[in-house]
């Protein structure tokens, strides 16, 4: 998944008591590079993702300014009119898999 473009990588994310994302350590496109780590709660991850950005989990090389390794693709699952962000298309939560939880 390397040479594909992507706007957006999450590093991290928190969850709250339902098991639903409370937020996401991320680092966003901007331009040509990345932007610093940024905090996105729930809600500004799901207007990015309806907006249609291409967010992939990951990590960013340390010494390697705006590389990344890539890991798997984040999608907004919607399931009996609820809506999931989750690396699954059959999800029925919020699952970030392989991401570290803070």
């Amino acid at each position: 998944m390397a040479d594909k473009k992507f706007d957006g990588v999450i590093e991290a994310a928190r969850y709250n008591r339902n098991g639903q994302i409370d937020f996401v350590r991320a680092y966003e496109r901007r331009g040509f590079g990345f932007s610093d780590r940024v905090l996105l709660d729930r809600k500004t991850l799901l207007e990015r993702l309806k907006a249609r950005k291409r967010f992939v989990t990951g990590e960013r090389r340390e010494f390697w300014g705006g590389t990344f390794d890539s890991r798997r693709e984040v999608q907004l699952v919607t399931r009996d009119g609820r809506e999931f962000v989750s690396t699954r298309a059959d999800a029925s939560e919020d699952t970030l898999e392989g991401v570290p939880v803070i």
